[in-house]
């Protein structure tokens, strides 16, 4: 599969938006990875739930794909789910990672309760600090992601969907809390990409650098990708085998 763009803007070979910035709160959170080895392995996690907690009218769109993508490469014999609430999070305008990661833990209990992992997923009105930016990992349990972004992100003549651009950047932030790319970790496989840090340069991955940021929306033909490539697999492979040495990890 190839992306075509018709406008390609170079972003900044920054960390920041994509993936937040250090949490310096009294409580250890963690940080995007931080609860890789935790989702990706069973000795002590056996069931996980994923939350996601949004605004009136901001219902997410890409739950049961998300649920999907993690179950094929996490070991949670005890299942899966999904839990959604609407909330009301006060900020309707620009959100900072603190922001986020306050309304998380506002509205949100404990990463690691017993035999279940808890990851969140917010959907906020309002838009980033950073308005390219379309999603967000601020900490190792936590996601924003801004549909008011992603509306803006819609390709011309819809294609590709603000529908789709959510789902491929929801799956992407996932990724982020997986530990990719090279987060929490160094791959054997030359897949990050030198200019964003964190991000796969395959565009046939969806942690491909451009899926998170406004410019998704110049893609004019073939699909977003919505699935992590064999890079990525081999490398969450190697983490949940110990063959990866996985490092600033909440759990082990």
């Amino acid at each position: 599969m190839r992306l075509v763009f018709v406008i390609f803007i170079f972003l900044t070979s920054t960390l920041s938006g994509c993936i937040g910035e250090d949490d310096i709160s009294p409580e250890k959170r963690g940080i995007p990875g931080g609860l890789a080895l935790a989702c990706l392995q069973d000795s002590k996690f056996t069931k996980m739930e994923l939350h996601f907690l949004y605004e009136e009218n901001y219902d997410p769109i890409g739950m049961d794909l998300v649920k999907t993508r993690i179950n094929e490469v996490c070991d949670k014999p005890n299942g899966i789910k999904i839990k959604a609430e609407m909330v009301d999070f006060t900020i309707d305008t620009s959100w900072t990672d603190d922001d986020v990661r306050d309304a998380r833990w506002k509205h949100g209990g404990n990463a690691m309760g017993s035999s279940t992992l808890h990851w969140y997923f917010l959907f906020p009105k309002g838009t980033y600090s950073d308005d390219s930016v379309l999603g967000v990992a601020v900490d190792a349990s936590t996601i924003a992601i801004f549909k008011d972004s992603v509306e803006e992100a819609e390709g011309f003549l819809g294609r590709p969907s603000a529908e789709d651009v959510e789902r491929s950047v929801t799956v992407h932030e996932a990724g982020h809390l997986l530990g990719l790319v090279n987060l929490v970790y160094t791959s054997p496989i030359d897949h990050e990409d030198e200019n964003h840090k964190g991000h796969s340069n395959n565009e046939d991955s969806v942690m491909y650098w451009a899926i998170n940021s406004n410019d998704v929306g110049n893609f004019i033909s073939g699909e977003l990708p919505d699935e992590f490539d064999n890079a990525d697999k081999s490398d969450l492979e190697g983490m949940a085998s110990g063959e990866l040495k996985t490092k600033n990890q909440l759990w082990t």
